[in-house]
């Protein structure tokens, strides 16, 4: 058995016969109006597309050939990442026509594997786990199947798996009220190839609901790689707005940011004005403009915005090109591509503003002094 020992990890070192996948195909609608025009995987978090972190990780644990399933806005991504060489990768595309669950998009790609050891990934999530580690433990059970599971406080969002003592998977229980343990399916898995030959071809399948729940039946050995690392499902907006800023921050780490921390990140080409304040892990996109004396606290400012002066954004993603007018406080909320809200408008939790629509000053506000 060749070792592949979390010592090795971040030191670039060639992990054999393992290869990754890596499924971007979803829409992302949780996060729209932001994934009208760029596939989630590829929205700016911490100043760069999102799988920038998810692939520098994957390198940094010494796997170099990856294998994207894309599906929706496909083409993005070779634009993007080309061949894979700036990240000292070797990257291949697979495109998805239809809809075919997780399971059949990983299916969708066996005819581009090469090895016997695949490591799987959902494309938007945001962690800290050393993915040699759970390579180890694969290796080391002799496992057909190894998952990664993280403990949260409320499982009943996530599918539970059970585990016993030795860590063998028992159970995969989807979303219940009731959940009998706190270990959820954190979507990073370790395949033997032959399991992926045996998925049915062309047609939707579940891994959680199918897959998974087969392989328990057949006997075969599934073991759960469990730890407390860092971890975040990225698909809704505030979590997108935790999750940039954490890597701002340092607290989830990324080998792409080159060791950055800081309450704010300023890219290349953004003016910040005087007395402006920056905090609680802000990035603010090339480009981007930020008025004198504005106020922006753990905000997500895309390429080529403009907050005027005097304007407060918190928690809140600011689409590329949009206009914060001055003295406009935005306050958990999504401003689509292009658009232009109004001085001193109000927009509260929850607020979207589709790309291009043009709210006047005073347009909208929820407190009655102007």
């Amino acid at each position: 058995m060749t070792s592949t020992t979390s010592e090795n990890a971040g030191r670039g070192d060639l992990i054999p016969d393992t290869e990754a996948v890596v499924l971007v195909g979803g829409k992302g609608t949780r996060l729209r109006p932001l994934t009208i025009s760029a596939p989630k995987p590829m929205l700016p978090t911490a100043g760069l597309p999102f799988l920038t972190h998810l692939l520098s990780r994957i390198r940094a644990a010494g796997i170099r050939r990856v294998v994207l399933g894309t599906s929706f806005k496909a083409e993005v991504f070779e634009e993007y990442f080309g061949d894979g060489s700036d990240l000292d990768l070797e990257l291949s595309y697979v495109v998805e026509s239809e809809p075919l669950g997780t399971g059949g998009g990983i299916r969708n790609v066996l005819d581009h594997l090469t090895a016997s050891t695949i490591m799987v990934f959902n494309g938007d999530v945001l962690g800290g786990t050393d993915l040699t580690q759970i390579l180890d433990l694969h290796h080391a059970k002799n496992a057909d199947l190894t998952m990664h599971l993280v403990r949260v406080s409320d499982p009943r969002a996530f599918g539970c798996v059970t585990t016993d003592t030795d860590g063998r998977v028992l159970e995969f229980l989807e979303k219940t009220q009731d959940p009998p343990t706190d270990q959820i399916n954190a979507g990073c898995y370790v395949f033997r190839r032959e399991l992926i030959e045996q998925i049915p071809a062309g047609v939707p399948v579940s891994v959680e609901r199918e897959t998974f729940p087969h392989l328990l039946s057949e006997g075969k050995r599934v073991y759960g790689f469990v730890d407390a690392a860092y971890w975040r499902d990225m698909g809704t907006p505030e979590d997108f707005v935790r999750g940039s800023s954490d890597l701002v921050r340092g607290i989830a780490p990324s080998p792409a940011l080159g060791g950055h921390v800081g309450e704010a990140l300023v890219h290349e080409g953004a003016g910040v004005g005087a007395g402006a304040v920056l905090v609680g892990g802000t990035v603010v996109g090339r480009g981007a403009e930020i008025g004198a004396g504005a106020r922006l606290d753990g905000a997500v400012v895309f390429d080529g915005a403009r907050i005027e002066a005097g304007a407060t954004v918190e928690r809140s993603i600011i689409g590329a090109g949009a206009r914060i007018g001055h003295r406009a406080l935005i306050r958990d909320g999504v401003i689509g591509d292009g658009a232009d809200v109004g001085a001193r408008c109000e927009l509260l939790r929850g607020a979207r503003v589709w790309p291009g629509v043009v709210i006047p000053d005073g347009g909208i506000r929820y407190s009655t002094d102007m």
